[in-house]
């Protein structure tokens, strides 16, 4: 299956990328790497702390410029942007409008990566991943299904035999972008949780335990039969953990992979071009998987420092097509050509005093 499934051909795609390098200077007249090298300062989210790392190191070989980021989650992110104290944060959840409001002057959100949310259980005995519909998924959360051989569950799975166990739910005790994706996704399936519950990096859960970041989630269903918590998609790979495959909008079973999650954004492309901080779960891709959400850098608008502004600039449109390809070799899922176009669309809208950052061609 290809990754990108947008009707723009890729050559024009990378005929506009050429134009776009070629104009990120104030006078859109010399390539944006003859600049002088600046350093940036950046903070906020911890999920894709290892993509950004690598980004950033290769940018700085590319260009000169150095960028020093902060691993300190997507709360610690928002509150710098809204401090003034770096030049861009990261965060996993995107600014709503009530926070839109709060901070001094207004954020563009450029999303870098696609990451997904997969559940993790403790069955032993089990050989083939168990499937799960989003009514199971949101009866266990919400404390409605409390045994692993629940009919709900056993409708889903013909011919498998499920043990009469207690299902533990684990959630992460700590304010976190993956919470925000998880509670999105029990709110878009679920009526009864949106109205009870809803959507925050944090929320008063109904039923399980907590268990402090992935690290902490993890280690409770390792260590817990019957057990199941959500944590990324890279974190569940690298640890071996067994995965429940969802039923997504299109009625279909879906493994969480790169490119399951990648068709997700894909799915929700004409969404995000109104709005790029549209939440990607539930996708109406039919092969996308369920819970799945994007990462953003947090950019403010008109630049205080325009040769900072234009290094912003610069590296946004190196990730969008160079920094891409760096994805799959770090777990996690490129964007689809479509959320690619958005993104260059937006980079226009960057100025300083007022001044475009980038020149329409």
């Amino acid at each position: 299956m290809t990754m990108f499934r947008s009707k723009a051909p890729a050559a024009r795609l990378l005929r506009g990328v050429a134009m776009l390098a070629m104009t990120l200077t104030m006078g859109g007249t010399m390539p944006a790497c003859a600049a002088k090298p600046v350093n940036l300062t950046g903070a906020g989210a911890t999920f894709p702390y290892p993509i950004y790392s690598k980004w950033f190191d290769m940018y700085h070989q590319k260009t000169g410029t150095q960028v020093n980021y902060q691993s300190i989650g997507s709360g610690g992110g928002i509150q710098q942007v809204k401090a003034g104290t770096v030049d861009f944060g990261a965060s996993d959840a995107p600014l709503n409008d009530q926070r839109m409001g709060e901070m001094p002057k207004p954020v563009v959100h450029f999303p870098t990566v696609a990451g997904a949310v997969v559940l993790a259980y403790n069955l032993p005995g089990l050989k083939a991943p168990l499937r799960m519909t989003s009514d199971v998924v949101a009866g266990i959360y919400l404390g409605k299904i409390t045994k692993w051989n629940d009919k709900a569950i056993a409708a889903a799975n013909p011919g498998v035999t499920l043990p009469a166990q207690a299902i533990l739910p684990v959630y992460r005790s700590d304010g976190s972008g993956t919470t925000y994706i998880f509670v999105s996704y029990l709110s878009a399936v679920s009526k009864e949780w949106g109205t009870t519950v809803g959507v925050n990096t944090s929320v008063s859960w109904p039923a399980g335990i907590g268990g402090k970041g992935n690290e902490g989630v993890s280690g409770l269903v390792r260590q817990t039969p019957g057990s199941i918590g959500y944590v990324e998609l890279a974190y569940a790979k690298q640890n071996k953990f067994t995965v429940a495959h969802l039923q997504n909008a299109a009625g279909r079973f879906v493994e969480p992979t790169l490119a399951s999650t990648t068709a997700a954004a894909n799915g929700a492309a004409a969404e995000l071009a109104k709005d790029v901080r549209t939440p990607i779960v539930n996708s109406p891709d039919p092969d996308a998987y369920p819970i799945a959400g994007l990462t953003f850098l947090l950019v403010t608008k008109d630049q205080a420092n325009a040769a900072k502004g234009r290094a912003i600039a610069s590296f946004i449109e190196w990730a969008m097509t160079e920094g891409q390809e760096q994805a799959a070799d770090l777990d996690y899922a490129r964007l689809p050509e479509s959320v690619v176009n958005v993104n260059m669309t937006n980079l226009l809208s960057l100025t300083s005093a007022g001044k475009p950052l980038v020149a329409k061609r």
